[in-house]
C-alpha cells in the first residue's frame, strides 16, 4: 500500500482506515513499513505532533520526526503549520503511558526518506505526476508532490494565458497534474501544469469564428484588451472604457488565425461577476500517459514556435 501520493491523498482509503482503526492493524503496519495517514490535532510544547488515530489510540511524532530535511535545519513552522492537517507517517514502534495506556510512536521523517528515495529521486524531466496545493504566493504555487515534499509551480507555468496571481486559477488543497519541468543541483524539483492544457490548435478547435462566449479579461493595454477563452487560449479585443481585469466579458469572435496564432475578439458587454472556475481539461490522458519529451503550443501553419522540450 506505499504510495507516494500528497497528503491528504490516503486518509479516507479502505487499506488506511483498516491499519489505522485497531491496535492489530498498527501493529500489522510496523512489521510491513506501511506508509498511513492521520490528522494531526496537537503541537506540544515541545514540538512533539499528537496524531488522532481509531480506537482511543495516541500517536506521537516525536519533534526530530515530523520533517525530512537532511540538507537544513527544521524550523518551528514546518512543525506547527501542519497542526489540523492530514499527515503521512510510519509506525515505529509502541510505548505506554503513566496510566497504562498504548502509545504508538510514529515518524512522517521515514515516511518521507521513503518516498524522497523510491519514488522521488527517480523522477525525470517530462514525468507527469499527481500534485496537491499546499499554499500560494505571487510568483507561483507551492504543491506537494508526494508526503508532503514540497515543489515549486511558477506563475508562468501554470497556463499560457497569463494571470495576475495563482488564485486567479488555483486553490488550496486542489489535485492537479503537472509535469517535472526540471531539478535543480540541489534535487529541488519544479514542476509545470501548462503542458498539460493543451496546444493553440487544439484549444482554438473548441471554437469558431461568429460565435460570441464568455471569457474573463486578463489584462488591459494601451493597444488592446486580453480575454481569456481557455487558460492555455486568449484573444485580444479593441481598447474599451470601464473594462478592467477579473470581469467576467461577451466576446464575439471575428476572426481565428493559426498562421499567426492570433484570435481576434470584439467586447460585447462586460460585467463583475464571480468567476466560475471550470475543471480543468487536459489534453493528455493522465491515466495511461505518465511521461512527455516535449511539447509543441504553437501550430505548425505559425513562424513563431512555443515548446517544452524535456
Amino acid at each position: 500500500m506505499n504510495h507516494y501520493v500528497p497528503e491528504g491523498n490516503l486518509i479516507s482509503t479502505y487499506e488506511n482506515h483498516e491499519y489505522v482503526s485497531t491496535y492489530k492493524g498498527l501493529e500489522k503496519a510496523l512489521e510491513k513499513q506501511i506508509i498511513l495517514e492521520a490528522p494531526a490535532v496537537l503541537c506540544d510544547h515541545n514540538f512533539n505532533l499528537h496524531i488522532s488515530l481509531a480506537a482511543g489510540i495516541r500517536g506521537i511524532i516525536p519533534r526530530e520526526e515530523a520533517v525530512y530535511s537532511p540538507k537544513e535545519e527544521v524550523k518551528d513552522i514546518a512543525i506547527l503549520t501542519r497542526v489540523g492537517k492530514p499527515i503521512c507517517f510510519m509506525v515505529t514502534g509502541f510505548e505506554k503511558d503513566v496510566s497504562g495506556e498504548p502509545i504508538a510512536i510514529l515518524s512522517r521523517k521515514r515516511a518521507q526518506r521513503e518516498c524522497m528515495v523510491n519514488y522521488i529521486e527517480a523522477l525525470e524531466p517530462g514525468d507527469i505526476i499527481p500534485t496537491k496545493i499546499t499554499h500560494l504566493e505571487n510568483f507561483g504555487a507551492f504543491v506537494d508532490i508526494g508526503c508532503g515534499i514540497i515543489s515549486l509551480l511558477s506563475i508562468d507555468s501554470i497556463s499560457v494565458s497569463r494571470i495576475s496571481h495563482p488564485s486567479a486559477r488555483l486553490s488550496v488543497g486542489d489535485s492537479l497534474y503537472t509535469v517535472v519541468k526540471n531539478i535543480d543541483n540541489f534535487g529541488r524539483i519544479y514542476v509545470s501544469e501548462r503542458e498539460l492544457l493543451g496546444s493553440w490548435e487544439q484549444n482554438a478547435s473548441l471554437f469558431n469564428e461568429g460565435q460570441t462566449v464568455r471569457g474573463i479579461v486578463r489584462s488591459v493595454e494601451s493597444y488592446g484588451i486580453f480575454i481569456e477563452l481557455k487558460p492555455n487560449l486568449a484573444g485580444l479585443a479593441e481598447y474599451k472604457d470601464g473594462v478592467y481585469p477579473g470581469q467576467t466579458a461577451a466576446v464575439y469572435i471575428k476572426s481565428i488565425i493559426p498562421e499567426k496564432m492570433k484570435i481576434k475578439l470584439i467586447i460585447i458587454d462586460s460585467h463583475d461577476a464571480p468567476i466560475y472556475s471550470e475543471p480543468l481539461e487536459y489534453f493528455i490522458d493522465t491515466a495511461t500517459v505518465t511521461h512527455i519529451d516535449s511539447w509543441v503550443y504553437s501550430p505548425p501553419s505559425c513562424k513563431k514556435v512555443i515548446e517544452s522540450i524535456f
